[in-house]
């Protein structure tokens, strides 16, 4: 029988060797929105926690619009233009509007990411800047636990901050959205250094689908709050990138409405933990390794893991980007490429010596291949995968086979379609 893998912009086919058990696993994603339009419409009416955002703005405002970046399935191109027709109807002219990418420390946009971001229209029109973490970012103090807290210039000027986001499982966060497209993707370097440093990673809360007691959520959710965002407009998106729930408002208010949702939608329990679990990625996550390896850390990283111990994760991932071209993952790829052979040895030393911002990928992934073989399938850049110390198969029926014969058992294996919206744990 054939199966299929998101890869890409496509899918990947394969058949499991003769004998070999697989089981499908989807998370329970309600369907898609009858009438995006007219929800979106709605959400802004009646937002949650806020005044519309008309009644927010006024004719001598600059305004600051957050959008998210290429990595994110976030429909900007739908969201911002609602956004901006509230503002116009407030009397805000173009020239005081500002869209502003959040980047974080990843890569600048290109111009093609834009306009598919945003439209061409919107691209001529309006102001549209990139951020940049190591530069032009302005301090705003301390948080209460000590977090240093800054943030783009522009944003921290801006009268009136606004943001588009999408809800949907986080490694750290629980959910992203809110106010995380600020408070970490228009950060500077110190607050995504702390952040995402090992004091806050290893902390018991901070964990893939937990909203509750989470003390990253409630760092960004603080850093949001100083920044100034006033208003978001989220989503929650199906597997194939379709809307199923929409909100605008209060940071807090919203993500606390569709996190809620999202949680239910994303999760899935299984009585019996897995062999190999092939984790889906697809597009835009699997065009680099340092986005695409959030798959296995999503698999072997919740609270109840569904991979056996020793079990194999294979990752499809056609990577035409490499490791990663920003600086986060140019500091990723560096400390893969010294240390990932030994994980309990690079764990304890990135411990003591802590790490960059964007290193954390590198810290978070050693821990799972302290425990777990990580199989890269179909990559353009294998060499680059071994360079990090993974294996690297041209097909997943090589990988499979491949896992039975490091395994040395007769597997039970799942696939999971689309790794990135679904929390999997064993109960």
């Amino acid at each position: 029988m054939n199966y299929q893998v998101p890869f890409g912009r496509g899918s990947l086919s394969f058949a499991p060797p003769a004998g070999m058990t697989l089981d499908v696993i989807a998370a329970p994603t309600p369907a898609p929105l009858p009438d995006f339009p007219a929800a979106l419409a709605s959400a802004l009416r009646h937002p949650l926690g806020a005044p519309p955002l008309r009644d927010l703005a006024w004719p001598g405002a600059q305004v600051c619009l957050v959008f998210t970046d290429a990595t994110r399935t976030c429909p900007d191109d739908v969201l911002a233009p609602a956004l901006l027709a509230e503002l116009h109807a407030a009397g805000a002219p173009d020239a005081h509007i500002t869209l502003l990418c959040a980047t974080g420390l990843h890569r600048a946009s290109t111009l093609a990411e834009k306009t598919a971001k945003l439209g061409a229209d919107i691209v001529a029109r309006y102001r549209i800047v990139d951020h940049d973490a190591q530069q032009d970012v302005v301090s705003l103090g301390q948080s209460e636990h000590g977090i240093p807290l800054t943030v783009n210039r522009l944003a921290a000027a801006a009268d009136l901050l606004l943001a588009t986001g999408v809800v949907e499982p986080h490694q750290y966060a629980g959910f992203s959205g809110g106010s995380k497209t600020v408070a970490v993707g228009v950060a500077g370097e110190p607050t995504i250094a702390y952040t995402h440093g090992p004091a806050m990673l290893d902390q018991a809360g901070v964990r893939l689908g937990n909203l509750h007691d989470n003390p990253f959520q409630a760092a960004v959710r603080e850093a949001g709050r100083r920044a100034g965002l006033r208003f978001v407009l989220n989503v929650a998106l199906t597997d194939d990138g379709q809307p199923w729930a929409v909100a605008a408002g209060a940071p807090d208010a919203v993500h606390d409405h569709l996190g809620a949702q999202a949680q239910r939608a994303s999760g899935v329990t299984v009585t019996t933990p897995y062999d190999v679990i092939i984790a889906g990625v697809g597009f835009p996550k699997d065009q680099n390794f340092y986005q695409a390896s959030r798959a296995a850390t999503y698999v072997a990283l919740t609270a109840r893991p569904a991979l056996a111990p020793g079990g194999v994760i294979i990752l499809p991932a056609p990577c035409p980007e490499g490791i990663g071209q920003g600086t986060g993952e140019q500091r990723f790829a560096e400390i893969m490429r010294a240390g990932a052979d030994r994980p309990a040895h690079l764990l304890n030393e990135l411990r003591a010596r802590g790490f960059p911002p964007g290193a954390q990928r590198a810290y978070i992934l050693a821990q799972v291949l302290e425990r777990h073989p990580v199989v890269v399938v179909g990559a353009l850049c294998p060499e680059e995968i071994a360079a990090c110390h993974l294996t690297a198969f041209a097909t997943i029926e090589t990988a499979l086979v491949w896992a039975q014969t490091h395994l040395g058992r007769p597997l039970r294996v799942a696939l999971v379609p689309h790794t990135l919206t679904t929390v999997l744990t064993v109960g």
